[in-house]
């Protein structure tokens, strides 16, 4: 058999297993030693390519698709630093644990550490931040090697998604010449096992019954208990979490991304304040709990953070379906390693509805008092970035999703974004927390989710411009809210700030640039506003628009944070004559 016969028929068994296995899309970035596999791919009718030129962007766009859609998306690319710069991206898959198969060409093992071009050492070329990695044997056509191909191929999807879901990495080498056979009309008919190679058992992480039924009776008898949820995506917990909560009276308190803030669950137990009024000290002690039970990753809130950590001496557990160690505070008195949607429906059936206690009360009470205090920031008048996050849940359609940067739009969502029943998302990149590549990340998502709100400061646009391009080659309809306030805001809010010798040189960074050129470059529509009245006019007229909008919202940094300082020490007083009064 000639080396094109064997070339075409392991790789086309490996990609008709993929297709077997569940992948449905792939990201490909265009390279030559990459060419029988990208050829091969676009010729099977079960996968949908997207093509990005720009790697870096490539890679994050794959994560988004992967998080929205919750099942593995691939990656390919050619050798050298092409693979290199998939690596940012997949730090975040594996922190935020989404699932990846990066598949990376690379020259054969004769062409290594001689000075052939676009040849870098690409064997565990991503280190511990991949679940798995395999060096791929030079495709082969025997049956063995066919079996081969085939069974790597099953692994490593199911390695990627079984809890905790994360990215995995196969390297392939592969000689010339890279043309494959694509004349073949049975060129995916698979001559044993047709309907898969393995079939790989996901398991179901959970307790022993007894281990219910004592985490049941120590819920059960807690009179001051609390229930945190992080970030989570999994389907069903929302309801699951909320009726766990209702049955034994502990108030949730809800991350924006515990996707607990939208929708038609029961919202009774949601508390989503707790940023502006965990900042007081006569709050934190009157509800001082007994209990924490944590769900999801650790939350946005630094207020919340403290509050777990200065209740340290307290039982603290960590519900984990991903078996890892989400414990940065280092708090946690037992990690629970159960599904987290599961853990909730055994509790809530070993359990009779509790009367509401005066603990669970004084938790609403001093909720709907703060967000009623929350609420004066819609009578400023100037451009206001927590106003903005304030007028979201009014403003934007149902069924949106809301792709939030990092830096102050993650944490001003978390204080002024609260309860609705919009069936909204929120997505953003919280793993390793970086700005880089949240343009293409929530590109991805927008092939998932329609329509698409991404939300971000300028050096966190500025980062990612590339990024851009995929609206224009990939057609996703996105609406981009720019808060530009010419610089790192957040900057502003941290002690450096009162320091202003050198502040606006390394910190402050202002770009001063003008973002509608870089906008119309790549077809997009820019808009400027100057009022509060001509941006809600625009959001609701671009609801209607395709392709790529952006408007901006200037702002001023140090008016920002003044306005920031002012809203909580004013929530602060009023908080502390409330609970004067009650306890007079």
């Amino acid at each position: 058999m000639n080396h094109q016969e064997a070339l075409t028929g392991y790789i086309a068994s490996f990609v008709a297993e993929l297709v077997q296995s569940g992948v449905t899309d792939v990201v490909v970035s265009p390279g030559s030693r990459s060419t029988p596999i990208a050829m091969v791919m676009a010729e099977h009718p079960g996968l949908k390519l997207h093509i990005h030129v720009d790697e870096r962007s490539a890679a994050f766009f794959a994560l988004g698709i992967a998080k929205a859609a919750k099942r593995p998306t691939v990656l390919l690319c050619t050798s050298g630093t092409a693979a290199a710069n998939y690596y940012p991206a997949i730090v975040e898959a594996n922190i935020s644990r989404v699932p990846l198969v990066v598949l990376t060409a690379d020259r054969p093992h004769e062409l290594r550490d001689v000075g052939a071009p676009q040849a870098i050492d690409q064997i565990h070329l991503y280190g511990k931040h991949v679940k798995w990695f395999v060096e791929m044997a030079p495709p082969e056509s025997t049956k063995e090697m066919i079996r081969y191909a085939r069974m790597v191929c099953a692994r490593a999807v199911a390695a990627a998604t079984q809890a905790p879901s994360g990215p995995v990495h196969l390297n392939f080498p592969l000689r010339e010449p890279l043309i494959p056979n694509l004349d073949d009309d049975q060129l995916f008919r698979q001559k044993e096992r047709v309907n898969g190679y393995v079939k790989i058992q996901q398991p179901t992480v959970s307790l022993r019954k007894d281990e219910f039924d004592s985490y049941a009776e120590r819920i059960r008898t807690t009179k001051r208990g609390i229930i945190v949820c992080g970030q989570m995506e999994e389907n069903g917990f929302a309801e699951a979490v909320t009726a766990f909560a209702e049955k034994y009276q502990f108030p949730i308190l809800a991350d924006p991304l515990s996707q607990l803030r939208s929708g038609v669950h029961n919202g009774k137990t949601i508390i989503d304040t707790y940023d502006g009024f965990l900042r007081n000290d006569l709050a934190k002690e009157a509800l001082k709990p007994d209990l924490i039970i944590r769900f999801g990753s650790m939350p946005v809130s630094k207020a919340l953070t403290i509050f777990m950590k200065e209740n340290y001496e307290v039982q603290q557990l960590v519900i984990d379906g991903g078996i890892g160690w989400r414990d940065p505070a280092l708090v946690s008195t037992e990690m629970v390693y159960c599904q987290e949607t599961l853990f909730c429906k055994e509790m809530t059936m070993r359990m009779e509805a509790m009367p509401e206690s005066d603990y669970f009360e004084k938790w609403k009470n001093v909720n709907s008092f703060t967000k009623n205090l929350i609420d004066t920031i819609d009578k400023a008048e100037e451009l206001n970035e927590g106003k903005l996050f304030h007028q979201l849940a009014e403003l934007l359609p149902e069924e949106a999703a809301i792709f939030v940067g990092n830096s102050m739009p993650i944490r001003d969502l978390d204080s002024f974004y609260h309860l609705n029943e919009k069936s909204m998302k929120v997505f953003a990149n919280r793993g390793a927390n970086g700005i880089d590549g949240t343009v293409s990340t929530a590109l991805g998502v927008g092939t998932i989710h329609q329509p698409l709100y991404l939300i971000l400061g300028d050096l966190t646009f500025f980062h990612d411009l590339n990024g851009l391009v995929a609206a224009k080659l990939q057609n996703v309809n996105i609406t981009i809210l720019l808060i530009n306030n010419n610089g790192g805001g957040i900057f502003s809010f941290l002690p450096q700030a009162s320091h202003p010798k050198h502040f606006e040189l390394l910190f402050g960074t202002p770009l001063d640039l003008d973002f509608s050129k870089a906008v119309e470059m790549y077809g997009g529509q820019f808009t400027s506003i100057s009022n509060w009245d001509q941006f809600s006019e625009t959001l609701l007229q671009d609801r209607n628009k395709e392709g790529l909008r952006v408007i901006e919202i200037v702002t001023n940094r140090e008016s920002n944070a003044a306005e920031h300082r002012k809203l909580w020490k004013f929530v602060s007083q009023e908080i502390n004559s409330m609970l004067e009064k009650e306890n007079a």
